[in-house]
């Protein structure tokens, strides 16, 4: 990823309980202010998302796109555009480390969008910047208020 913008936040669970949040797509309406709409279109041998159709409210940017997943390990998953109306490109991590022996989880979201549309390189990295906290801040109040299992 190039130029990117990442942002870190602490989370009072477990990596595999994070993960678990960031994997559950069909639920991301209700977490995140951005994603109106989740489907899952096809899934790897491990029941894992590798690709996604997300209609995206961010603002400045509103697009009905798809995703490509990749999923290394058991802590990170990074996506990629497949195809969109308004982007020319999205790419995208969200890499876990785990904190206090695996009870709090440390989260880092990097992020790049190129947009079709002409937009100052400062505009576009608000509208990155914008979209990060507030995936972070939903994400982290999901997993801490959702029940252990």
């Amino acid at each position: 990823m190039a130029e990117h913008t990442s942002s870190s936040i602490t989370i009072e669970a477990a990596p595999a309980d994070v993960m678990g949040v960031i994997a559950d797509f069909a639920r991301y309406p209700e977490w995140t202010g951005e994603v109106k709409e989740a489907e899952v279109l096809a899934t790897d041998d491990q029941g894992r998302a590798e690709r996604v159709r997300l209609v995206l409210d961010a603002g400045a940017i509103k697009d009905d796109h798809v995703l490509s997943y990749t999923w290394t390990g058991r802590n990170e998953v990074s996506w990629s555009l497949v195809k969109s109306q308004m982007l020319r490109s999205l790419d995208g991590t969200y890499a876990l480390t785990p904190l206090a022996g695996g009870t709090r989880t440390e989260v880092t979201y990097r992020l790049a969008v190129d947009v079709k549309i002409p937009l100052l390189g400062m505009i576009k990295r608000k509208a990155e910047k914008v979209i990060i906290d507030r995936a972070l801040a939903g994400l982290k109040k999901r997993v801490e208020s959702a029940p252990r299992t």
